[in-house]
């Protein structure tokens, strides 16, 4: 079996292109792989892809908006595009208001399943989530049960960068809290897989089977977390 524990972050993304699609999970700042965007900041490619559920925050936090900010990001596929507060002005919507970054929004549900078919397999399937307002715009439209439902399309990445609570050298996975709600079928959905780890990875066999999130065929490489890289601000980039 291939090695898949790394020495570092930068090792870990060092052959992601300019141009690549990438799937970052977070969730309200939780489980965003802190440790990775600031690897793929330092390698300084850009004209990215990004399909993310936040478009990042305005608290200096290291997450998608990092990228954003720097100008690294061509397109964003997510489910929040709007600040959460009006004064809170964030690279996204300054950036896009200059016309610098396409998005597409896509309600939070509809971006999971999305994902998620991805994953799966699945080539398309039908919601009402949509129908009848602005996201239904373009979309193919079918009554099904009396009711409106718009066709959706799976996503898929090149690379996916996640956070994990616990994982062992052969890429089994376990989660902690919102880390879940993102980060797992993000894991399923791309070509290369790439995780930072919160605790010490084990050896293989240790996690117990009945508690694996993500089983590590989807796992191409993990880096575990140095205790002092736990929580990242923008002045821990360099």
């Amino acid at each position: 079996m291939k090695e898949k524990v790394f020495p570092d972050f930068d090792a870990a993304v060092r052959d992601i292109p300019g141009g690549a699609t990438l799937m970052l999970g977070d969730f309200g700042g939780i489980g965003a792989p802190q440790n990775l965007i600031g690897a793929l900041y330092r390698l300084g490619i850009g004209e990215l892809t990004v399909i993310s559920n936040e478009h990042g925050g305005t608290d200096g936090r290291v997450d998608v908006g990092t990228l954003i900010e720097a100008g690294r990001v061509k397109k964003i596929i997510c489910s929040i595009t709007a600040a959460t507060h009006p004064s809170r002005v964030t690279p996204f919507v300054q950036r896009y208001n200059a016309g610098e970054i396409d998005a597409e929004l896509a309600p939070q549900g509809t971006l999971a399943e999305r994902i998620r078919a991805g994953g799966a397999g699945i080539g398309a399937f039908f919601t009402p989530t949509g129908a009848g307002t602005e996201i239904a715009a373009g979309k193919e439209c079918r009554n099904i049960g009396g009711r409106r439902y718009l066709l959706e399309y799976p996503l898929k990445a090149d690379f996916a960068l996640i956070r994990a609570w616990q994982a062992d050298t052969a890429g089994n996975l376990r989660f902690r809290l919102a880390q879940r709600n993102f980060n797992a079928i993000m894991a399923m959905a791309a070509g290369v897989t790439i995780v930072e780890v919160e605790n010490p990875v084990v050896a293989a066999g240790e996690l117990d089977p009945d508690d694996i999130h993500v089983p590590g065929v989807y796992v191409n490489r993990i880096v575990e977390i140095p205790s002092d890289r736990m929580f990242l601000r923008e002045g821990s980039l360099l």
